[in-house]
């Protein structure tokens, strides 16, 4: 009597720390609340995870798939999830055969190396152009695209006029609508001439010619930023390479950035994720003969006794090719010193 037993001691033990656990989470939970409410911007960058006592960054996590270590190709294989996707076939009539060429050209020569293969695509004709002023459409369904590495929407304007793909951008859900046109709202997805738009708005899919279609900020993630609507007709725009270029008012682009954004993190895996996308081995040239690269041969293992160069003897790895001054006068701010600048 008035004795513990061993096992009496130990539940009593176990019920403490359970207890302390419990209130330590709950004090931590009404710090949280307390950080949130004084900094509201930590809700929307990350959520902590109270009980492991770490931050995760909640958006990236939920937008990545990170597959099983089943073999040691997926050990390493992270992509984009898909989760929220069409699963079905894209629409038929917006769909068209695509012809492999294998980086030949049309005398069957090798004009682009490390091309061939791939998996069997078929095109879906993309709306860059956007031309279908004053009329709301209906967003069905957002969908894969292997031909790109953004997320195309296809929309439904009614029964007056067919249905169309547009790049989707980030955000876009199944059900919203969108528009094209001057009288457009400055709202996501929308489409209006750069003079429609207010000054610091994000775009996407930009014209560089009136009507031609959209060519810029097209893939995954980018942007461009209008930054100046001059006297002279042309507006001046930023892109996320840091350059900074001129074009005219009456250009058209999509506002909201492209989707997918997170396209970049993606982790392949292994060699044959690459042969599935149509891209062949690449050989080094100092593991070439010197017949075959101007950095082959050599006794044993050499380091190419020069400068990087291509096959045929130009400068490679950072030298400039752009040589165009008809279209010079449009770029205010080249990429490269926008880079020295933020450096």
């Amino acid at each position: 009597p008035g004795q513990t037993l061993p096992h009496e001691g130990l539940a009593a033990t176990r019920s403490c720390r359970t207890l302390a656990a419990a209130m330590a989470t709950s004090w931590l939970r009404s710090v949280a609340q307390k950080w949130a409410r004084t900094l509201p911007m930590c809700s929307q960058v990350a959520s902590f995870d109270l009980v492991r006592g770490m931050a995760t960054a909640t958006h990236a996590s939920s937008t990545m798939k990170v597959y099983k270590p089943t073999s040691p190709g997926m050990r390493g294989r992270v992509i984009t999830r898909r989760d929220g996707l069409w699963k079905g076939k894209p629409w038929k009539a917006l769909t068209e055969g695509m012809k492999r060429i294998g980086g030949r050209n049309n005398a069957g020569r090798t004009t682009v190396w490390h091309r061939g293969g791939g998996h069997k695509r078929v095109y879906r004709k993309v709306d860059f152009k956007r031309q279908l002023w004053d009329v709301t459409g209906n967003v069905e369904r957002i969908e894969y695209d292997p031909n790109r590495s953004a997320r195309i929407a296809l929309v439904d304007y009614g029964d007056t006029h067919k249905k169309a793909y547009i790049i989707a951008p980030d955000g876009l859900k199944p059900g919203d609508v969108v528009q094209a046109g001057p009288s457009a709202g400055i709202q996501l997805g929308n489409a209006l001439p750069l003079s429609s738009m207010p000054i610091g708005t994000m775009v996407h899919n930009v014209e560089m010619v009136p009507k031609r279609g959209g060519q810029l900020a097209r893939a995954a993630g980018t942007y461009a930023t209008l930054l100046k609507k001059g006297e002279d007709g042309y507006a001046l725009i930023k892109l996320s390479s840091g350059e900074q270029r001129k074009v005219l008012n009456g250009c058209m682009a999509t506002v909201g950035t492209v989707s997918n954004k997170n396209h970049s993190n993606r982790k392949l895996g292994k060699a044959g994720a690459k042969r599935w996308l149509g891209r062949r081995p690449v050989v080094r040239g100092v593991a070439m003969n010197p017949i075959d690269h101007p950095h082959g041969g050599g006794e044993g293992k050499t380091s190419g006794g020069r400068p990087s160069v291509t096959p045929w003897g130009k400068p490679t790895k950072g030298k400039r090719t752009r040589n165009n001054p008809r279209t010079d006068k449009f770029i205010q701010l080249s990429r490269h010193k926008a880079k020295r600048k933020r450096g």
